[in-house]
């Protein structure tokens, strides 16, 4: 993650379908706040449940709509099966007006 400079990664089982997120907090809270050894601990076995994600054809209300309900700031991209990006947050903003951006910034900030 420090090489890559990104907050979260998708890991992927045998079969290259995607299985789960990895995010930064995941291994601070999981691992190092638990006096675990990063280095003995495997990637799938620290990721978050079921990922959400988006569709390779999704339009950016609907990746925020995504966002907003689940409180994420990552999506993954797929299409049919295949990991195909992962889209941010702040990609996603630049192409709505102040408003929606507004609101979908409340809805992640809100408790």
């Amino acid at each position: 993650m420090a090489s890559l400079d990104v907050g979260s990664l998708p890991i992927c089982g045998a079969d290259n379908r995607l299985k789960g997120m990895l995010t930064d907090r995941d291994i601070v809270v999981k691992v190092l706040a638990k006096g675990k050894d990063p280095a003995t601990c495997l990637a799938g076995d620290l990721a978050q449940g079921e990922a959400v994600t988006i569709g390779a054809d999704d339009d950016a209300r609907e990746i925020l709509q995504t966002m907003a309900q689940h409180k994420v700031r990552r999506l993954p991209v797929i299409d049919g099966h295949a990991l195909v990006g992962i889209v941010a947050l702040a990609e996603v903003t630049k192409a709505l007006p102040d408003t929606t951006v507004g609101d979908l910034i409340d809805t992640l900030t809100s408790d």
